[in-house]
């Protein structure tokens, strides 16, 4: 049997809604959506005893035990999202690692609550290494109200990864100082919703318009984009190709709810092939 090329570390989360919860984190969405474009993926994670996972079919786990599961509620607002924290996970230390899954061809890093040390960015010298900050650009009080926080770190971790993928959202506040380190990565990427995302590469930016699309719910797009992204490059070695593939796949997400919304390869390459954007009309902001 294949073995996993694909692999997610962070916290599965539950999201708490109107009609009770459902499964979400960037591990989740990431996950299925890079099992849904043929990879065989795998998952370090820590979760309590409360949450159902059968959704995760055909996804190697690995959950280390805590008392609680990771909850937020998510408040969408026009401005933009709020967030309630109301329980934290354990922390997930590099040990929990597998030796055999260091080496995988691609690594996709997803803290939400700082559940990672950053010590967890240099495990994977051999991986496409992706990392999704959101975790690392947030604090929150005593009552859970989450907040924009600076993120200390970035100017030393950022040299060693390969494709960063962070919303213009999560840099707002505090967590705007890293806008100054996005040339560090190999590749930067900033979402930016409906308006599609920007691509930094090589010292020169690039400006990727979304397709078209209804919004019923926005919840877990970025981490769709950051998964599908992450795929497309690994396959072709261009990130203009995973750009757009990327912002296809997002635009999917969000006309239909929550976990239902992440897409088929089939989808993301008929909404490529129906969208005008698809043959290259991305837009060089020097």
């Amino acid at each position: 049997m294949k073995g996993p090329d694909f692999l997610v570390v962070g916290h599965l989360t539950k999201d708490l809604g109107e009609e009770g919860h459902t499964l979400g984190g960037t591990a989740t969405y990431s996950a299925l959506t890079a099992r849904n474009l043929g990879r065989k993926v795998a998952v370090v994670t820590s979760v309590g005893p409360d949450m159902e996972l059968e959704v995760l079919e055909g996804v190697d786990l690995l959950c280390l035990p805590s008392p609680t599961t990771t909850t937020f509620r998510n408040i969408y607002r026009g401005e933009g999202r709020s967030q309630l924290l109301y329980h934290r996970a354990s922390p997930i230390d590099v040990d929990a690692v597998p030796l055999e899954w260091r080496d995988l061809p691609i690594v996709h890093l997803g803290p939400v609550a700082h559940e990672l040390g950053e010590e967890m960015v240099w495990l994977f010298p051999h991986s496409l290494l992706c990392l999704t900050p959101q975790g690392w650009l947030r604090r929150w009080d005593e009552e859970g109200r989450v907040h924009p926080q600076r993120w200390e770190g970035a100017e030393k971790v950022l040299p060693s990864i390969d494709l960063l993928i962070v919303s213009e959202e999560d840099m707002r506040g505090e967590a705007a100082s890293l806008r100054q380190h996005l040339d560090l990565p190999h590749i930067s990427v900033v979402t930016q919703g409906a308006q599609g995302a920007t691509l930094y590469h090589k010292g020169k930016r690039y400006r990727f318009p979304a397709p078209r699309a209804r919004s019923v719910d926005p919840t877990g797009a970025g981490d769709i984009f950051a998964a599908a992204f992450l795929v497309r490059l690994a396959e072709t070695g261009s990130p203009h190709i995973a750009a757009r593939f990327a912002n296809a796949a997002a635009s999917l997400s969000i006309e239909r709810t929550a976990l239902s919304g992440i897409p088929t390869r089939a989808e993301v390459e008929e909404r490529l092939e129906t969208s005008a954007y698809t043959h290259g009309n991305d837009i060089h902001l020097g």
